[in-house]
């Protein structure tokens, strides 16, 4: 059975139009990163299959070159929308060196009359895009969403399908009999035609996981410093005292007050508040680790837990957070203001959150009380 390369990309053509207009009003709604490079990639696809339709005429020269850069776009674009999921970086340089590259490949091996100008240089970098999309869909988070493996797993398949290409192409070119059989662009076209509407739905859900993952981030999140909020640090510190006292481990809570911080508010107006509540915010992240815990308790109060930490190194931790903050440039026409801190730790046997919290509370009413900007370590626990 031969079959019609021109029907088939029109085919594919069309699917990738439709699903281009489903994954848009999606994306619309949602505004789901992945969806918006999903969209970006449909377009690379459906825009390099049109091209190729031009294989054969006096266009050929351009067109084939075109194709090949939009489809290895199209590769990269689902890769980039994989490495979103999992809250990383568009991979810039990588993008614009693979289209770049294959660009420059197409055009050297006179595409005026060879179809296959740049072909080594197109299926290496459609192999390369789409195996790094599966990976980076495969190390997804389980928790994150019940689709990933599946579509992992189909990209896997289209990158090795690829990577059967690269080879077959590498010993035989692309006039063998073993190439135009299986790896030719009908094969290629219908292969990714079924993957593109096997895969359809699993998109979709990827693309609302991904929102929902977003609105379920922001609820934790305190919208000023970005710190996470009163609730769920006491979740999280729960659970985190918990494991510890499994492991018989200790912890280290420290509670941090900004020093005067009505005078702020009430000299030079609450966006000298906030920006003097958000350079804390970034001073506490610099100074601790990413395992530790921060959250805003309330107001211009801070609160830190340090998994394994020694009360000694949460003091040292409090005078790594002052001295950030003293770094910091003056904001809006003030003056950064001090900390005082209270800090505790628990005991091997275990204590829990709110004894830890009322320790260091006292110890922070202590630091205000003997003058403010200072360190105080609480009463041991009984």
């Amino acid at each position: 059975m031969v079959l019609d390369i021109t029907t088939l990309r029109v085919a594919l053509g069309v699917v990738a139009l439709t699903q281009l207009l489903l994954f848009y009003a999606s994306f619309r709604r949602t505004r789901s990163s992945y969806n918006g490079w999903w969209c970006i990639a449909l377009l690379f696809f459906l825009s390099g299959n049109l091209a190729f339709l031009l294989n054969g005429t006096p266009h050929q020269v351009w067109a084939n070159p075109s194709g090949n850069v939009l489809l290895v776009g199209g590769a990269f674009s689902v890769w980039t929308g994989a490495r979103s999921l999992r809250m990383l970086p568009p991979p810039k340089w990588q993008f614009a060196a693979a289209c770049g590259i294959t660009a420059l490949a197409s055009v050297l091996e006179s595409p005026g009359y060879n179809t296959w100008s740049g072909g080594l240089v197109y299926l290496g970098f459609m192999t390369l895009g789409i195996a790094l999309a599966s990976r980076d869909l495969w190390l997804l988070d389980s928790s994150y969403s019940h689709v990933h493996k599946s579509m992992a797993l189909a990209a896997g398949f289209l990158a090795a399908y690829y990577f059967c290409r690269l080879s077959v192409y590498v010993v035989e070119g692309p006039t063998g009999p073993n190439f135009r059989l299986y790896f030719g662009p009908a094969m290629a076209s219908l292969v990714t035609l079924i993957l593109l509407v096997a895969v359809s739905f699993s998109m979709t859900a990827l693309s609302n996981d991904q929102l929902i993952n977003r609105l379920s981030e922001r609820a934790a999140r305190d919208n000023l410093t970005g710190l996470l909020n009163r609730g769920t640090f006491l979740e999280l510190a729960t659970k985190e005292l918990q494991r510890l006292q499994t492991t018989s481990l200790v912890a280290s809570l420290i509670l941090a007050d900004l020093d005067h911080f009505k005078t702020i508010n009430d000299e030079y107006g609450h966006a000298a508040g906030d920006a003097a509540l958000q350079a804390f915010a970034v001073a506490c992240t610099e100074s601790v680790r990413s395992t530790d815990l921060v959250g805003r308790y309330g107001g211009e109060e801070f609160i830190l837990l340090l998994p394994g930490a020694s009360q000694e190194r949460a003091e040292g931790i409090a005078a790594d957070i002052n001295r950030a903050l003293a770094e910091t440039k003056r904001l809006a026409g003030i003056h950064i203001p001090t900390a005082s801190y209270g800090v505790t730790a628990s005991s091997y046997d275990g204590v829990d959150l709110s004894a830890m919290i009322a320790a260091a509370d006292a110890a922070l009413y202590q630091a205000k009380s003997l003058g403010r900007n200072r360190v105080v370590r609480a009463a041991p626990h009984p």
